[in-house]
């Protein structure tokens, strides 16, 4: 998108939200005193988005169980290693990401900030790979996780979408059971399931969960062209694979502690750049400019009312 048509749409977005994306920001979750909304506004909010909260909050995916999940189960154990192996050999560096199409986010409410023991991560998204029919594609995962300190790769994040569009029911990682082949029809009690079953698939339905997707789509998707507005209730079913060691497994939905990312840092980022990985933080500022978006996430959040 050339550096017009970016203006273009930073306008169009402007002009075509307003009130449409502070209508849909929260659901559950508000402060009645402090609010000027009308009853009948609230009443909408609660109709359209029962589960959302201004807060990071998340739910299971429909069919979706960890009962079975373990970081030691063989596929398991493959699906990580297929996922670390395609990490170093596609994408080993943040100008290869760059390269294969990736377009960065980052924002301290959703993936953490710099004094967060957890924090300090960015997901990378990949428009095309979000865009096709395959799922849980280890050399083709919708997202990349990334260090922020060490500017290397530290998991997958898989996006239950075909076509662009959410899979409501995404196939589990093994096991019987639910998963996108099971009819709509079909009792979900009536499904076979087995104790192994493991389909580890989250959402969120907190508002910075359901921002992020909201920006990816408008910016790098052009949603708002179809008409697309509003946030969206909960973002597409979503499934973390973390390639360091997790205190909480694997499919953990949390970023892993910053001492267990390991090192040393990316010795070459892959573009050119003064900043200096281990030394500076990977964020907007040390990006190729023909990245970075002209309107940030939090620069949005300002524009559309949505910062307290």
């Amino acid at each position: 998108m050339t550096g017009d048509d970016r203006s273009v749409s930073r306008r169009a977005i402007l002009a075509a939200t307003g009130s449409a994306v502070a209508l849909s920001t929260a659901g559950s979750a508000h402060d009645d005193e402090s609010s000027d909304e009308t009853e009948s506004d609230w009443s909408e909010r609660l109709r359209r988005c029962p589960e959302a909260t201004i807060q990071p909050s998340m739910t299971h995916c429909r069919g979706a169980s960890m009962d079975g999940c373990s970081d030691d189960h063989p596929a398991t154990q493959k699906l990580q290693d297929e996922v670390r192996a395609a990490l170093e050999r596609r994408y080993p560096d943040i100008g290869a990401i760059i390269q294969q199409g990736y377009k960065p986010y980052f924002d301290t409410v959703f993936d953490g900030d710099d004094d967060d023991a957890s924090g300090g991560w960015s997901h990378w998204l990949n428009p095309e790979y979000i865009g096709d029919d395959e799922t849980l594609t280890p050399d083709r995962p919708e997202s990349i996780l990334v260090d922020n300190e060490w500017w290397r790769p530290i998991g997958a994040m898989f996006i239950a979408t075909r076509d662009g569009e959410p899979i409501e029911r995404p196939p589990a990682v093994y096991g019987e059971g639910e998963g996108e082949g099971v009819s709509e029809d079909e009792d979900e009690d009536e499904t076979e399931t087995t104790d192994e079953r493991c389909s580890p698939w989250h959402s969120h339905t907190g508002l910075p969960g359901r921002f992020a997707w909201w920006y990816y789509r408008q910016t790098y998707e052009g949603a708002y062209r179809d008409g697309e507005l509003l946030l969206p209730c909960r973002t597409p079913c979503l499934l973390h694979v973390w390639t360091v060691p997790h205190p909480d497994g694997v499919y953990a939905h949390g970023g892993p502690p910053r001492a267990n990312r390991g090192g040393p840092p990316a010795e070459d980022p892959g573009f050119d750049t003064d900043a200096r990985p281990g030394e500076d933080e990977l964020g907007w500022d040390v990006l190729p400019e023909d990245v970075v978006p002209e309107t940030k996430p939090d620069e949005w959040r300002a524009r559309l009312g949505l910062v307290s």
